[in-house]
């Protein structure tokens, strides 16, 4: 029991952690231009395509992670419920993050202030558990084989 709720620890972590380095790469490598549609902070299609490509590795390397460490069992699959209710509660945030910020318009903001007042088009971020569970579940096999 111990070592599948380090595994889902473990994994969700290691998931955090990416998730952030591979955004922030990212958006230094596209930068703001790319990242939002033009004057707005709403987040543009390629930013929107980045995203996804950076969720499913990030869920897919997070599922093998935790499948590594719990040798057997339900872990991955506890693991991909994990990222699927966390990822709706943030996507709910995000709601209210972007009736906050909507209509506002971007200027030559710094990093951190654009950052803050980015926002996703309303079913992106309801989209990201799902492929977070189903890229949980695609790492976890991936590591059966």
């Amino acid at each position: 029991m111990a070592r599948t709720i380090i595994s889902v620890i473990a994994g969700y972590f290691a998931m955090f952690v990416l998730a952030f380095a591979g955004f922030t790469c990212a958006y230094l490598i596209v930068g703001q231009d790319v990242a939002f549609k033009p004057g707005l902070y709403e987040a543009s299609s390629s930013w929107v395509a980045i995203a996804f490509i950076i969720n499913i590795a990030v869920s897919v390397i997070g599922g093998f992670i935790c499948a590594t460490i719990a040798k057997s069992g339900r872990a991955p699959l506890a693991l991909a419920i994990v990222v699927v209710v966390l990822g709706i509660v943030i996507a709910i945030g995000d709601t209210s993050k972007r009736k906050a910020h909507a209509g506002s318009i971007r200027t030559a903001a710094p990093q951190m202030e654009a950052i803050q007042q980015a926002y996703w088009p309303i079913w992106v971020p309801f989209t990201f558990p799902l492929t977070g569970a189903i890229g949980v579940l695609i790492g976890a096999r991936l590591k059966k084989r």
